[in-house]
């Protein structure tokens, strides 16, 4: 049974369901499928022996509901199997899946007209777990379904025996389901199965798959407080919007075959071991070195998003030998195989060998390919994507360019692909900085998916996602925030509640909170996103530790350093568990620790992780990268604490270097090495360069940051205390009195900032009226 919050809005796995059983209708099944159910349930011992040797002998579709009935466990086999998805009993099960629906509907049209267009009753009773029954209390008024064969009975007392059975059990609420059926509705179809089913003495009526019932009324029954009685009324699934995205997915999951279909749509859905199960067992089953490939690659993709990278690889490399071997040297499959490994590669940071395989199966199409065919425009796009993460952004944004002049020639102007294109472009000009640029290719995209999808399609939300994130790096937080939440609110409506793509709008929406320093918020959606990351990935999963950094950071900033360096540790021993030796996130994990080491006042250890941050990215990045300006920062700011200030200032300009090469002049990274530098000739006493590069910093920032924006409050402040050293009072009062107000808006009344800029107000104050007197 699902449900929603929204009362007249289904769960979003009914649409998921409802695919999956599509699917399962749709195929076509032969004696190949009953024998291996047969031999199925002869390995797992499903049955006893008897019973499936009769049901082997006796077996036909017109029986299904026989079988369903008849008390040998096939009844909770196919409830179970749809319920949980479970792959492996659904392959073998399918047949029977299909048979026993098609015989509900043959009945339901035969026996319509007995009912003469009047309601009748229907009871059904079970027990629920107390959990789920609040949750039930919180429908009334609303829609659930059930996602499975839901048989009930015209006879009160049966029904009411079940409910009672189940309320003996301290842990579960009985309920007594009244299922009101008005046979106008257009529903699943339903049908009285007395004279088909091995029970023939019960008046039983059996519901095909994803019935939709409105939540009536719950009372409680009399003298018993685990007893319930749930009036429900059969009802259509007319949500409009559901629909639409309904026809979408099945379009966008459909394979040659319905099994491909039905494993992509595990996929995407994120029950990944689940499609693992499926796939394993279809390569058991196959003998076609085709279909052998395909599933292999299948296989890679699965343990891919499971960060499994080492089977992904493995995997993907299987499904490659048995192309090579059987395709032509240019067949576009190789092409494709290659670029699943490329993608890996990509994965773990090895750049180099993902640039190898992308430029294989770019050579491959070439070859075999017109100059203009899409299948290039996706190696462009690949091999664009390496040099993104590589931080050569001239040349990220010359392979994405072809790839979009190619798709805007073959294309219509409104094809998904474009969108991805469109995606990627506005990422580069994000990295550099040029954030009118990439907001213009974000909302290219977001025009075209706005026009071609369906309101709610999970594709939108991406789309708000990198809008929003362009808005909070410039700053534009109710921007952000606004377009984080159109996304989060879409997938909690499309998708599965612990998908992986609610996790990371989670994250988003916490580093948000995490710049405007509400910490508190911050902690709660970034605990959201690792919740959901523990359910649904492996324990070393990549992006578990990415939960793990951001909530070590957030820590960090609490000053609860022990509890921070804890999940900043959880995150490295994942990563170098998982990853190359030199991929780029071990380095941003080495700079989170080396930054907890540093506010603890443990220099030497910071220095250690920082250097250790920058031999990674030295080794890794190509030398005008951004992160590595960031190391050299960092490692700026520890040599400032010990006071070697020569090397400090080293650091800082290097640092600095780059950003003016990378960035547009006004980028408010820049404004922070220009604060950096300045702070290290003011502990030097040079006040008037201090004074300059302060000065620059603020320029800066006064052009790009709304005027409340707490690096402003700082550079006001680190201007005031320039003029503070160089005696000039007035003037540092001033801007001390500018830092004030902003700080005042922005953080607690009893953060240290506020506290020491109010010691230096009052002290400026007094040296103004001691030299006014």
């Amino acid at each position: 049974m699902t449900s929603t919050n929204n009362l007249n809005q289904l769960d979003p796995t009914f649409m998921y369901t409802k695919i999956f059983k599509d699917i399962l209708l749709d195929m076509e099944y032969d004696e190949r499928s009953i024998k291996q159910f047969i031999a199925y349930c002869r390995n797992n011992d499903c049955m006893n022996p008897q019973t499936i040797d009769r049901f082997e002998k006796e077996y036909h579709a017109e029986l299904a509901i026989w079988w369903f009935t008849f008390p040998c466990n096939i009844y909770y086999m196919v409830n179970y199997a749809l319920r949980c998805m479970e792959g492996d009993a659904i392959i073998n099960m399918g047949f029977f899946i299909h048979d026993l629906h098609q015989q509900i509907l043959q009945l339901h049209q035969q026996q319509i007209h007995n009912y003469h267009g009047k309601p009748f009753i229907v009871y059904y009773g079970q027990g629920l777990p107390k959990k789920d029954f609040e949750k039930l209390q919180q429908k009334t008024g609303g829609l659930i379904s059930f996602n499975k064969f839901l048989s009930g009975t015209m006879e009160r007392e049966i029904g009411l025996s079940y409910a009672l059975s189940a309320s003996e059990n301290a842990d579960t609420v009985g309920i007594l389901c009244v299922l009101s059926i008005d046979p106008h509705v257009q529903s699943v179809p339903f049908a009285s199965i007395k004279d088909v089913s091995s029970l023939r003495e019960e008046e039983e009526i059996l519901f095909s798959m994803h019935t939709v019932f409105r939540v009536v009324a719950i009372k409680q029954t009399e003298n018993n407080n685990q007893l319930y009685q749930v009036e429900l009324q059969l009802t259509s699934d007319d949500d409009q919007q559901l629909r639409l995205l309904t026809d979408r997915i099945r379009e966008e999951v459909r394979g040659s075959t319905g099994w491909q279909s039905l494993g992509n749509l595990l996929l995407k859905t994120g029950p990944f071991n689940k499609a693992e199960e499926l796939y394993n067992v279809l390569l058991e089953q196959t003998s076609d070195e085709g279909e052998k490939a395909l599933y292999y690659n299948q296989l890679g993709s699965v343990h891919y998003n499971q960060g499994d990278y080492e089977k992904a690889i493995w995997y993907y490399a299987q499904g490659l030998k048995i192309r090579q071997k059987t395709l032509p040297s240019n067949h576009p499959d190789l092409a494709t195989s290659y670029n699943n490994i490329g993608v890996v590669y990509h994965n773990i940071g090895e750049h180099s060998k993902a640039l190898s395989y992308h430029e294989k199966a770019l050579e491959s199409q070439q070859k075999a390919l017109p100059e203009n065919h899409p299948d290039l425009a996706t190696s462009y796009n690949n091999i664009g994507g390496v040099y993104n993460n590589m931080g050569e952004y001239s040349k990220a944004l010359s392979f994405y360019e072809k790839a979009i002049e190619i798709q805007q020639k073959t294309l219509p102007q409104n094809h998904p692909d474009l969108t991805t294109s469109y995606n990627s472009i506005g990422d580069v000009y994000h990295n550099i900085g040029e954030y009118s640029k990439a907001l213009s290719m974000y909302e290219n995209a977001i025009e075209i998916r706005q026009r071609t999808l369906p309101s709610n399609h999970p594709d939108l939300a991406i789309s708000y996602n990198s809008i929003g994130g362009m808005y909070n790096k410039t700053g534009e937080y109710s921007k952000a925030l606004s377009s984080y939440e159109k996304a989060i609110e879409i997938q909690q409506k499309t998708l599965p509640s612990n998908h992986p793509d609610l996790a990371t709008s989670y994250n988003n929406i916490g580093g948000l909170y995490n710049n405007i320093r509400e910490y508190s918020k911050t902690l709660s959606y970034y605990e959201k996103a690792l919740e959901i990351r523990q359910r649904t990935l492996p324990s070393k999963h990549p992006d578990l530790a990415t939960s793990y950094n951001n909530i070590g950071v957030v820590y960090n900033n609490f000053g609860e350093y022990s509890k921070a360096l804890s999940f900043h540790e959880k995150a490295l021993k994942i990563q170098e568990d998982t990853l190359s030796s030199n991929h780029p996130d071990m380095a941003a994990s080495c700079n989170n620790i080396g930054g907890v080491h540093h506010k603890m006042g443990e220099y030497s250890k910071a220095l250690s992780f920082y250097e250790r941050a920058l031999k990674i990215r030295e080794e890794n990045l190509s030398l005008n990268h951004l992160d590595l300006a960031i190391s050299y920062n960092n490692l700026g700011a520890v040599y400032h604490n010990f006071e070697e200030y020569p090397k400090a200032l080293s650091f800082y300009e290097k640092g600095l270097e780059i950003q003016q090469k990378a960035l547009p002049s006004s980028h408010p990274d820049v404004a922070t090495s220009y604060n950096n530098i300045g702070a290290v000739y003011s502990n030097m006493r040079e006040y008037s360069k201090a004074l300059s590069f302060y000065e620059q910093a603020l320029e800066i920032q006064e052009k790009t940051l709304p005027s409340n924006h707490p690096d402003l409050a700082t550079s006001f402040n680190n201007v005031g205390g320039v003029y503070h050293n160089m005696g000039e009072y007035s003037k540092a009062l001033l801007y001390y009195e500018r830092a004030l107000k902003i700080w005042r808006l922005v953080l607690s009344p009893s953060h240290p900032h506020i506290k020491n800029l109010k010691e230096n107000f009052e002290l400026v104050r007094k040296k103004i009226i001691k030299h006014v007197s």
